[in-house]
C-alpha cells in the first residue's frame, strides 16, 4: 500500500499524529507501507518511520516556483517510487494541493485510490475546478471523516455520491488512567493551532471569562497552542482583564496532550469554522472530560449533546458562559458527561473500529469485482 499523505510525522497535528499512528497499526497487521510526504525543511527525503519507508518530495517548492524543469523532477521521482514498489491500492489520506503528481503518475503503475477527506474546500466556487477535487473524482473510493465532512464533499463534487461512505475517525484509548474531575479550582482547556483568531475561537471563551470568573472565582484559562494567532489572542485577554487567569502553554507535544486534558476540568471547542471532525474532542472524551463546544461541522457527531457535553450556538458568548457555569456548578454532571463521554469513546471511535473498517474498504478496492459489487 502507497501511503500519500503530504503532512507527515514528525509534523505535529491532529491529522498527522492519526496518520502516524495508522501506518504503525497497519504495519502490525502485516501490511507493507511506504509513505509519501511533502519534503519540510531538515527532514531527509528519504527516511524511515518505524521499518516503513518515507519518501519526502518537494511539492510546494515545485508548485510555487512554477518552474519546468522542477515539476518534471517531482513527477518522475513519484512515478518511479510508484514502478519500483508497485502498490495494490493508493490510499490518500488527506486530500491537499500534492496529490496533482498522483494524478499526473497514475500510467506508471495502475492501483486504485481511496481518497480520505478530513475536511472541506476552502471555496466552494472552485472547488470543482482543483486537483483536490479530480483526485476525488478518479478515486475508487471516497471515505469522510464524519456525515458533515461527506455531506460537504458531496455537494462540491457530486460525483462521488455512489462511491463515498463515512468512517469515524479512531484513536486506541489511553493507558493513561482518568482521574477524577476536580471542581474546587476549575481549568478550563482550549487545544489548537492559533492560526487566526477567528478560527478556533479561543478569543470567545476569554470573553465568557469575566462572568464565569463573578461565580468561579479561581478559575483558570489554559491555552494550548502556538501560532500567528498568539499575540492578538494575549492583547484581548489584557483587554478583557483577565491576562492574570489566561495561561499561554505554547506548543504542546503530542504525547502530553491526554496529561494536559486529565489536569483540567472540561474541554472548549468555541470553533466558528466547521471542523471535520475534532479529534482533540474524543482525546477529551478519553479521558472523561466533558466538552463545551459550538456546533459547527463533525464536533456535533464527536460530542453528545446533553449526554457527553453541551452544543451552543456559534459566536454567542452568552450560550458559551452558560454551558461553563452550569457545569462547574453541578460536579456531578460533569462527572455523569465525563464517563458517558469515555464509554462512547470506546464503543463508537475505538482504533481498532477504525482500522477494520479501512482494511475492509481497501481490500475490497484492491479487488476489481469486490469493488464492482459493492456499488451495486
Amino acid at each position: 500500500m502507497l501511503f500519500w499523505c503530504d503532512a507527515f510525522w514528525p509534523l505535529i497535528g491532529g491529522v498527522e499524529v492519526l496518520a502516524a499512528n495508522v501506518v504503525l497499526a497497519l504495519r502490525e497487521r502485516g501490511h507493507e507501507l511506504a509513505v509519501i510526504a511533502n519534503r519540510e525543511p531538515n527532514l531527509d527525503p528519504r527516511s524511515s518511520f518505524h521499518g516503513v519507508p518515507v519518501h519526502r518530495l518537494p511539492f510546494i517548492d515545485a508548485m510555487t516556483s512554477q518552474r519546468m524543469p522542477e515539476w518534471l523532477a517531482v513527477r518522475g521521482a513519484v512515478a518511479s517510487i510508484k514502478r519500483e514498489f508497485r502498490p495494490d491500492v493508493v490510499w490518500v489520506f488527506h486530500v491537499e494541493i500534492g496529490v496533482m503528481f498522483h494524478l499526473m503518475t497514475g500510467a506508471a503503475h495502475p492501483a486504485p485510490t481511496v481518497c480520505t477527506v478530513h475536511g472541506t474546500f476552502e471555496n466552494n466556487a472552485l472547488a470543482r475546478e482543483t486537483a483536490l477535487a479530480a483526485v476525488l473524482r478518479s478515486a475508487a473510493w471516497v471515505a469522510a471523516c464524519s456525515t458533515h465532512a461527506l455531506a460537504e464533499t458531496r455537494r462540491d463534487v457530486p460525483e462521488i455520491a455512489s462511491r463515498s461512505s463515512v468512517i469515524w475517525n479512531g484513536l486506541a484509548m489511553p493507558d493513561l488512567p482518568p482521574t477524577p474531575i476536580r471542581s474546587d479550582e476549575p481549568r478550563l482547556l482550549c487545544v489548537g493551532r492559533l492560526g487566526t483568531v477567528e478560527e478556533k475561537g479561543f478569543d470567545l471563551a476569554m470573553q465568557a471569562l469575566p462572568d464565569i470568573l463573578q461565580r468561579f472565582p479561581h478559575t483558570r484559562l489554559t491555552i494550548a497552542g502556538d501560532g500567528a494567532a498568539r499575540p492578538d489572542l494575549e492583547r484581548c485577554a489584557q483587554a478583557l482583564g483577565v491576562a492574570d487567569h489566561v495561561d499561554f502553554l505554547g506548543w504542546v507535544h503530542p504525547r502530553d496532550v491526554l496529561s494536559l486534558i486529565d489536569r483540567s476540568t472540561m474541554l472548549l471547542m468555541p470553533s466558528r469554522v466547521p471542523e471535520g471532525f475534532g479529534l482533540v474532542a474524543l482525546q477529551a472524551a478519553q479521558m472523561a472530560r466533558p466538552v463545551v463546544a459550538t456546533r459547527v461541522g463533525g464536533v456535533a457527531e464527536v460530542v453528545a449533546d446533553g449526554e457527553t457535553g453541551i452544543l451552543v450556538p456559534p459566536e454567542d458568548v452568552a450560550a458559551l458562559t452558560d454551558a461553563i457555569t452550569r457545569l462547574l456548578g453541578d460536579p456531578d454532571l460533569m462527572s455523569r458527561m465525563g464517563d458517558a463521554a469515555r464509554r462512547r469513546a470506546s464503543a463508537c471511535f475505538g482504533m481498532e473500529r477504525y482500522l477494520d473498517s479501512y482494511e475492509t474498504l481497501l481490500r475490497r478496492v484492491a479487488t476489481p469485482a469486490g469493488l464492482e459489487a459493492s456499488a451495486v
